[in-house]
């Protein structure tokens, strides 16, 4: 016979927003940042939130991602990173990997991830879908399409089928929301969800993907695209100097590709 049991508080105890959101950021965060799709979700986040910040250009086509200082607050030695010099308790914090900053930030000022916990359960589903399937697979399609000195058929179709399947995917989903009379990819609104998911979906030209086929997806692209913050977030640029290209750079190539 099987015996269930109960541990912790009940249910109902559970908070659907943080009792302690902020409504205000005083110092500005700062922003450790290449001008990817992972670190456009970020300044897409902190547009949203009309939050103060200082950028600090992260130059991985020559390393910058390896220094002391960098790897002291992202030790997987990727952008984005943060550091809140308001963390938990008045105290600064640093974040590293993009989707526990966009949870971060949407828990500590109570917006974009819902108003029940119902809710946050479906925007963490896509969240982590696209961290942990959209944004790797389409990276991986990316890598064998665009950048790799030797054009393997196999791997090329490999990846670009996925692609495809997630782009289905995504539609999919974005029809259900649809027939509901949502606009977003998760929950009632507009959510962190839609900001992971964005900026690797404008890729879709280079992965692949005929727009005519997923036209709920590409009215969801452009509905997000027209948002005022996401229009600034994508007008940052960097200089030259702070950004090297894989795909023309041979010495960006040996610094961002087989490392061990």
């Amino acid at each position: 016979m099987l015996e269930y049991r109960c541990h912790g508080v009940p249910s109902a105890a559970l908070p659907l927003v943080p009792d302690t959101a902020m409504t205000t950021q005083t110092l500005p965060i700062e922003l450790y940042y290449t001008a990817t799709p992972n670190g456009r979700k970020i300044t897409i986040a902190l547009e949203e939130l009309d939050l103060p910040y200082a950028l600090h250009p992260i130059n991985i086509g020559r390393g910058d991602q390896f220094r002391p200082e960098f790897l002291a607050i992202s030790p997987n030695n990727k952008i984005p990173a943060i550091v809140d010099p308001e963390g938990p308790d008045g105290q600064p914090i640093s974040i590293f990997e993009s989707g526990a900053i966009l949870k971060y930030l949407a828990e500590k000022f109570g917006r974009f991830y819902g108003s029940s916990w119902r809710e946050r359960v479906k925007i963490d589903e896509w969240l982590f879908w696209q961290v942990g399937g959209f944004g790797p697979m389409l990276g991986q399609n990316n890598h064998f399409s665009r950048y790799a000195p030797e054009k393997i058929p196999y791997a090329i179709k490999r990846y670009q089928d996925e692609a495809h399947r997630l782009y289905r995917v995504l539609d999919e989903q974005l029809q259900r929301q649809s027939a509901a009379g949502r606009d977003y990819v998760a929950g009632e609104d507009y959510s962190i969800a839609d900001m992971a998911i964005f900026d690797w979906s404008r890729g879709s030209d280079n992965h692949g993907i005929d727009l005519a086929e997923f036209p709920t997806f590409a009215a969801w692209r452009t509905r997000v695209g027209e948002r005022p913050a996401v229009q600034r977030a994508l007008a940052i640029t960097l200089e030259p100097s702070q950004q090297v290209s894989a795909a023309t750079d041979e010495k960006a190539r040996a610094i961002m590709f087989n490392q061990r």
